[in-house]
């Protein structure tokens, strides 16, 4: 897979397989490349070179629909119609489950009801979007990625905005979703401890590059995280949960 931008070769042969009913985190420095990574698995920036299958079908040969019917997406910067309130911007995430005349349905409420309540945003449905803190705002979204109910999840930065508490509350979500229906998520993170916390899978990047792919314990080493972040540091067992912990020591000059 190839991504730019402006004739700006941002990603350039990078070769990456998601494993299914897992839980993968993209990590790396900022610029990177993991934005522009996961707006290409999304189908949300043209690839230049290459392609990107879902269970062996190439989606760019599936329609809107079909494929917002297996994959739901949430981009860094999501934007809504002036106005929307929270219940029907929700809502707008049935569509792909529902005909070509978009008829609403009982069911339809049901699944809004559960995603509204499971991100904590119930009490917020009758109120408009952009009266919301930001805070607020990332979980309605995170809500509607909910309510379409599809095998994959693609997150970009889905804490951003979040306070620790929730932080922690989405990704233990997002944990329990793949735990209890298998959902294949995909998420870009900043925080590597977070990362791994809940992952099965850490993708950790540079320069448009992959330096190291693998489970938690074998990909978060001071080698790496020297390497990919220029930092010096220290890894111990999380005193909690015993995945790896990034003790940070100090940058690496010239890094």
């Amino acid at each position: 897979m190839s991504l730019g931008y402006d004739g700006r070769r941002v990603i350039d042969g990078l070769d990456l397989e998601v494993p299914e009913g897992r839980v993968t985190a993209i990590v790396g420095p900022n610029a990177c490349g993991k934005s522009t990574l996961l707006r290409g698995l999304a189908g949300l920036h043209p690839l230049d070179a290459g392609r990107v299958t879902v269970g062996g079908r190439d989606a760019a040969a599936m329609g809107r629909r079909e494929f917002a019917r297996i994959v739901g997406v949430l981009p860094q910067s999501s934007v809504a119609p002036d106005g929307v309130r929270v219940a029907d911007l929700v809502a707008r995430g049935r569509y792909p489950h529902q005909g070509w005349f978009g008829r609403h349905s009982s069911d339809d409420d049901r699944v809004v009801a559960e995603a509204l309540a499971s991100t904590g945003t119930a009490d917020l449905a009758g109120r408009r979007l952009d009266e919301l803190s930001g805070g607020q705002r990332q979980r309605v979204w995170i809500a509607m990625v909910l309510a379409q109910q599809t095998d994959i999840v693609l997150l970009d930065e889905p804490t951003t905005y979040l306070d620790l508490t929730h932080q922690l509350e989405l990704l233990d979500l997002l944990a329990q979703l793949n735990r209890e229906r298998g959902t294949t998520v995909v998420m870009v993170l900043h925080e590597l401890n977070l990362a791994a916390r809940y992952a099965d899978r850490i993708v950790v990047m540079r320069d448009g590059g992959i330096v190291a792919e693998g489970a938690p314990v074998d990909v978060i080493t001071d080698a790496t995280v020297e390497a990919a972040f220029g930092l010096r540091a220290r890894i111990v067992p999380d005193p909690v949960v015993g995945s790896p912990l990034v003790v940070p020591i100090a940058p690496v000059r010239g890094s």
